[in-house]
């Protein structure tokens, strides 16, 4: 009897460790656990990294970021802020005893400037100033800070029920999340921690940013684009001002593309920056990683001959050598740049994505990695190797079973060779599967080694799924890039479609069933590839647009238009060939899903709603889902996460029948 009363106990916890270990396929719901980890400082002792992470509040419907402090040795984690306000972008004083953030608590109309102890204790608001912060720097004393602010937005001085008017009068006039463009612009001011007086350093009918203070204390480089009328172009030079009020300014590059990104090298003497491969406006730039003098000479082009773009820019702490990020074929991998000898050697690469790299001590970093099964986290890089330090994304991982995902192959019908990122329910699938092949944005972009949660939403409810790196997309050198310069929805569908021909030779992607989806750009393929390949069941076009002539004057991207197509009264001929699924939207028989945020200036709604109503006047299932106050990149969790609900609502309607 008590064998068998043994014999039931173990059958029972093991059914019971069994039912516990079962992990449930990623839901859209699971949007909700995510955490975003970013901004990594090591402290001056280079004993703890201070970092932000950024959860949902589920019932405020926000993502709220707060401070967090991890011990160089992983041993130690600590959570240094809490509450309903948000803490972001800390940084250590150079002696290490206090951490700056900004935040907007107590002041939620504008952010401020706290300080906080590291022995303990709540934070301090250092600043009261009208204007929004947007970011800020510790001279290397410690006694001030260059804060980057926003003019302050004039107010009446009595409540107003009826809003002021807009006056516009710019060239460029809107852009997405900032919204009207009037002459609100962002300088620097030199704020004093001591005294709290604040001194200004640069004003003017342009913007200033990304402030960086000379070793010495002395100068203060930063961004600006202060050409004769800057509306017109993408022109940032790198500047230099004497940090104090009224400082001599002097500009440092002369490039006709952009220089960005400034980094002193440890001992003053050079200053690493990124410049645009070319002179002048492009969708498809590139950057270079460039040195030269502190005075502005003896430029060097140091990572032209990679032919891939460069990012991140950081002095290794003893200033013989640059880190950097690059950009290469679905990697994004760290590579060092030697000053001596002019050679760039890889650190480290592999089926990953760094995001963000900090210096820590000689040959060792404080990395954002990522990879397909893993949203980022903070990772020592020591000699080579990773070792992890955070472990925020591990207790919604344990609980959720996420696709397959491979890399995969295929050949354009002119020959040429594309890559993309296959997910699948499992690693092996026994039989066809419905597929979906969802498009990056972009263009300029890739889809590389990190975390992808709607393809992954996507696999997870049954479907194969491809990412494909059509030309016009990063990380396959400047010629793959720019071939679709002025040639829209022609090579990216050829490789796109190849890409599924491809999947379903290899027995992967079931023909009858085939969806197609996208967003941004992603969305305006969608149009293009439905509108040339009538074998998609179904499609999803977010944030896309197809008459392209009705966008000049209603995006943000007037820029793009004068120069590579020209202004339409120059050549309407331009801008109806890339027009193409509006102007034969009779040869669309897919049923379409548009969504689209109505506070998108990025890509405005009308983009949307033009391929909406075509459809509809054609008979052609279709329907439209807009958010209300989102910009181009929906950000409330609940719409989030009904857009992947949708996303499986209809493609599941169509290509699960």
């Amino acid at each position: 009897m008590k064998k068998n009363l043994l014999l039931i106990l173990l059958v029972f916890l093991s059914a019971a460790a069994t039912a516990q270990s079962v992990k449930k396929p990623f839901q859209p719901s699971d949007f909700y656990k995510i955490p975003t980890v970013s901004d990594p400082e090591v402290s001056p002792d280079k004993q703890w990294v201070a970092y932000s992470v950024a959860e949902i509040d589920v019932e405020k419907d926000k993502r709220v970021s707060h401070l967090w402090m991890q011990s160089w040795d992983g041993k130690q984690s600590i959570q240094l802020t809490h509450g309903p306000e948000p803490a972001s972008k800390p940084k250590w004083s150079p002696d290490g005893k206090y951490l700056a953030f900004l935040s907007s608590r107590e002041t939620k109309d504008t952010t401020q400037l706290w300080l906080m102890d590291r022995r303990g204790g709540e934070g301090r608001k250092l600043t009261n100033v009208k204007g929004d912060l947007d970011d800020y720097a510790w001279s290397p004393d410690g006694r001030k800070v260059v804060l980057v602010m926003q003019d302050p937005e004039e107010k009446l001085k009595e409540p107003a029920k009826t809003p002021k008017p807009i006056v516009i009068d710019r060239y460029h006039f809107k852009q997405d999340i900032e919204g009207y463009l009037e002459h609100r612009r962002k300088h620097l001011y030199l704020f004093d921690i001591a005294t709290k007086t604040l001194d200004t350093l640069t004003n003017g009918d342009f913007d200033d940013a990304s402030p960086e203070w000379s070793p010495d204390g002395k100068v203060i480089v930063f961004v600006s684009n202060r050409s004769p009328e800057p509306d017109r172009n993408e022109n940032t030079d790198i500047f230099a001002v004497e940090a104090k009020a009224k400082g001599a300014l002097k500009q440092l590059t002369k490039w006709g593309g952009h220089d960005n990104h400034p980094r002193w090298s440890p001992d003053g003497k050079y200053i690493a920056y990124l410049r645009q491969n070319t002179d002048s406006y492009t969708m498809y730039d590139m950057n270079i990683l460039c040195v030269m003098n502190a005075d502005g000479t003896n430029i060097s082009l140091a990572s032209a001959g990679l032919d891939r773009p460069a990012d991140a820019p950081e002095w290794s702490p003893d200033g013989k050598s640059i880190n950097f990020l690059v950009e290469d074929d679905m990697e994004r991998y760290v590579a060092s740049y030697d000053l001596q000898s002019k050679k760039i050697k890889t650190i480290a690469r592999g089926k990953f994505n760094i995001d963000g790299i900090t210096a820590h001590t000689a040959g060792n970093f404080v990395v954002e990695y990522g990879t397909p099964y893993m949203p980022f986290e903070l990772y020592a890089l020591q000699g080579g190797k990773f070792r992890r330090l955070t472990y925020h994304q591990k207790e919604w991982l344990d609980n959720v079973k996420l696709a397959y995902v491979k890399p995969f192959k295929s050949v354009s019908r002119d020959g040429t060779s594309v890559s993309g990122l296959l997910f699948t329910p499992d690693s092996l699938p026994a039989s066809k599967l419905p597929f979906i092949l969802y498009i990056h944005g972009g263009p300029v972009g890739q889809d590389d080694y990190s975390f992808d949660a709607t393809r992954q939403i996507l696999a997870s409810a049954g479907y194969a799924v491809a990412a494909v790196n059509y030309r016009g997309s990063a990380g396959r050198g400047i010629n793959y890039t720019t071939t679709i310069n002025a040639d829209w929805g022609n090579k990216e569908v050829m490789d796109l479609q190849g890409a599924v021909d491809e999947l379903v030779k290899q027995g992967i992607a079931d023909p009858d069933r085939l969806g197609v989806g996208g967003w941004s750009y992603g969305g305006i393929l969608t149009d293009f590839m439905i509108a040339s390949d009538t074998r998609f069941k179904a499609a999803a076009s977010g944030a896309g647009s197809a008459l392209q002539i009705a966008n000049y004057g209603i995006d943000q991207y007037v820029l793009q238009y004068d120069n590579e197509l020209g202004q339409p009264w120059k050549g309407i001929e331009a801008y109806n060939k890339i027009s193409y699924p509006f102007l034969h939207a009779d040869r669309i028989k897919t049923p379409v899903l548009f969504m689209s945020g109505l506070s998108d200036f990025n890509v405005p709604t009308a983009g949307s709603e033009h391929m909406y109503q075509a459809l509809k006047s054609l008979g052609v299932p279709a329907e439209l889902v807009l958010y209300p106050g989102q910009h181009h990149g929906i950000s409330k969790p609940s719409y989030q996460v009904d857009r992947e609900v949708r996303y499986i609502k209809w493609f599941d309607k169509y290509l699960k029948k």
